[in-house]
């Protein structure tokens, strides 16, 4: 399938990209379905906290002493007022902090997240822009934006975003360890040169990666996170990162925009 890359205008730019066969062709049948709904339960089970709880008789500050005579009341026998039958005592079988979260197999979750596109694909609910900057995160601007792609403000958009991958930090080099002998000495001069050596090239390594950082938080600024901020306050507009991209948020939309460097992404991902 091959769908017109338009540009933040909404403006056709005169070139096609092919959706991956791989990602966006499959035969769906129940299987998917039932992939789909694995995921799906998965990703709602993994936001709840699980912080619930209640005290139980054990955990309850209360007096020990038995409240009252065992014989001769009238009623029946208590000891504890911490009794889970008084009123303020401990509660039976109660809420324990837990959590929710469900196994799903790696494969399992490349077959849904493949499912939901492939099925947004034949839906025709699939829009290819070039790739999205903003200077600053205006919202008025990314209103804009989902206008000039038609697209109204009363239903669900995911934009889906490649963002920069973080230069590496620099390995810091290991100091050798003192040994005894005269040829583990020998051994570790020689391991002390190279040590130096790695040193200096480490002091090198780490000012060439705090000027790469600095401009990859400039990149990362204008590239995605302005986007997310100038879409924030849209309520029925939501901004994603390829790598983070989840079965339950390509579903909820109603279309999905994907920009050309994450497709790209996209592929890479799921070769």
């Amino acid at each position: 399938m091959k769908l017109e890359v338009l540009n933040i205008k909404g403006e056709s730019l005169g070139r096609e990209v092919e959706l991956p066969a791989n990602i966006f062709g499959l035969e769906l049948n129940e299987k998917h379905d039932h992939v789909v709904y694995l995921a799906v339960k998965q990703f709602l089970a993994n936001q709840r906290q699980g912080t619930h709880k209640a005290k139980g008789r054990a955990e309850i500050t209360g007096s020990t002493k038995k409240i009252k005579r065992q014989k001769g009341t009238g009623t029946a026998r208590a000891g504890s007022i911490k009794s889970p039958v008084f009123r303020g005592g401990g509660r039976v079988f109660g809420p324990e902090p837990r959590s929710y979260g469900i196994k799903l197999n790696k494969k399992v979750k490349t077959l849904a997240r493949k499912s939901v596109l492939s099925s947004k694909a034949q839906e025709g609910s699939i829009i290819i822009v070039e790739d999205v900057n903003f200077d600053a995160p205006k919202t008025k601007e990314y209103i804009a934006f989902l206008s000039n792609l038609k697209l109204s403000e009363s239903k669900k958009s995911l934009l889906v975003l490649d963002t920069p991958a973080a230069p590496a930090v620099p390995a810091k080099p290991v100091l050798p360890s003192k040994t005894r002998g005269a040829k583990a000495k020998a051994g570790l001069a020689n391991a002390m040169k190279s040590y130096s050596e790695d040193l200096v090239q480490y002091k090198s390594d780490v000012i060439a990666y705090e000027k790469s950082l600095e401009s990859y938080k400039a990149t990362l600024d204008t590239s995605y996170d302005n986007v997310v901020l100038a879409s924030r306050n849209v309520s029925k507009a939501a901004v994603a990162d390829v790598r983070n991209l989840n079965v339950y948020e390509v579903m909820n939309a109603n279309t999905l925009v994907i920009s050309e460097s994450a497709l790209t992404r996209l592929a890479e991902l799921f070769a």
